[in-house]
């Protein structure tokens, strides 16, 4: 389960291995909350336990850090 590195604030972003075969996406977690996004386009794919005004929070980070993302994801499942 590779966590995403400098990525500042409370989350951890994070991909599974055996999700490689999906759409390039990117799960988040903090304490009990997760949620998953798909990245092109960003778009909330799951979600379990954020408000939506913490979504959006969520949603600001992966849009501003987008590209280390996809090269997390290419570099992981490439």
């Amino acid at each position: 389960m590779p966590t995403i590195q400098d990525i500042p604030g409370p989350y951890r972003f994070y991909f599974y291995s055996f999700d490689c075969n999906e759409a390039p996406h990117v799960h988040v977690r903090r304490e009990r909350m997760t949620c998953k996004f798909w990245l092109e386009p960003i778009e909330l794919a799951n979600n379990h336990g954020f408000s939506a005004r913490e979504l959006n929070q969520i949603r600001a980070i992966i849009e501003r850090e987008l590209i280390k993302i996809q090269e997390a994801w290419n570099e992981h499942c490439g």
